[in-house]
């Protein structure tokens, strides 16, 4: 990532496509996991690319390239993500109604995961995402959620537990 730092100091415009060719994959399946939802979560990476390119558009060169860009641009993801759940808990659902002929045990799908991964607290569901879904280390969870790493390893801990003990239930 050094490199890809360096380049975006020297020409923002040229290597930012970079930075969202490198990310851009993994944020949207963390974002998906986390809201549930394919589109929202396509708006939600765009929006941080967007917010990230603006804020780093205003940096000095020196910040830049001593920026600890993964962490800092799952930083943008993780409000907005927050914000965006917050906000849809606060707005009514519509009911879809029909009625279903068949009582067929439900597939593995997105929709189970998505089900399951809602149970947990969400600085479990972040863990437990960005390090499993995403795959970024210890340290990077920490700085991107701001809690510090022993609590980010308890958190996963826990969520993973608490997905087993879900998934054993429904077994």
């Amino acid at each position: 990532m050094e490199d890809l730092n360096n380049a975006l100091a020297t020409d923002l415009d040229r290597a930012f496509g970079s930075v969202v060719d490198e990310m851009g994959p993994r944020l949207f399946w963390g974002l998906r996991r986390m809201c549930g939802d394919h589109q929202e979560a396509e708006d939600l990476t765009q929006e941080t690319f967007i917010r990230a390119y603006r804020a780093l558009d205003g940096y000095e060169p020196k910040r830049i390239r001593e920026l600890k860009l993964q962490p800092w641009i799952w930083t943008i993801a993780m409000n907005l993500g927050r914000n965006h759940v917050r906000d849809r808990a606060r707005r009514p659902t519509a009911v879809e109604m029909f009625e279903t002929g068949t009582e067929d045990p439900e597939p593995i799908d997105d929709a189970a995961w998505d089900r399951r991964l809602a149970i947990l607290s969400s600085h479990q569901r972040d863990a437990v995402v960005l390090r499993h879904v995403v795959g970024l280390g210890i340290a990077e969870i920490a700085d991107a959620v701001g809690r510090p790493e022993g609590t980010v390893k308890a958190d996963i801990h826990r969520g993973l537990s608490r997905l087993r003990t879900t998934i054993e239930e429904e077994s």
